[in-house]
């Protein structure tokens, strides 16, 4: 699975299946940081193109090194962080 961040796609900010012809994310990564993923409602409804795509709430790399344009979290965390919300929680990012 991928996630599309190719403006020139219909597809654009969505996920997608491999392959695919546009530019995308792989949402398979080795160092494990998107073994969970929450996907923020960020320019999904309605998608506006070139606008933002693909930011997440995931699994933090080692040491904490830098995102870009997502959120990480320990796995610890998170896994509690999915324990305690439902299609209506508000996620506030400040």
């Amino acid at each position: 699975m991928g996630w599309c961040d190719d403006p020139r796609s219909k597809f654009y900010n969505k996920l997608v299946r491999l392959p695919f012809k546009y530019n995308f994310e792989k949402l398979y990564r080795s160092d494990n940081t998107y073994d969970i993923i929450l996907v923020l409602n960020f320019n999904l409804n309605p998608i506006r193109k070139n606008k933002g795509s693909a930011i997440f709430i995931h699994v933090a790399r080692k040491n904490y090194k830098r995102t870009v344009g997502c959120v990480s979290v320990s796995k610890k965390d998170l896994k509690r962080i999915v324990r305690k919300i439902n299609k209506k929680t508000i996620i506030n990012i400040n």
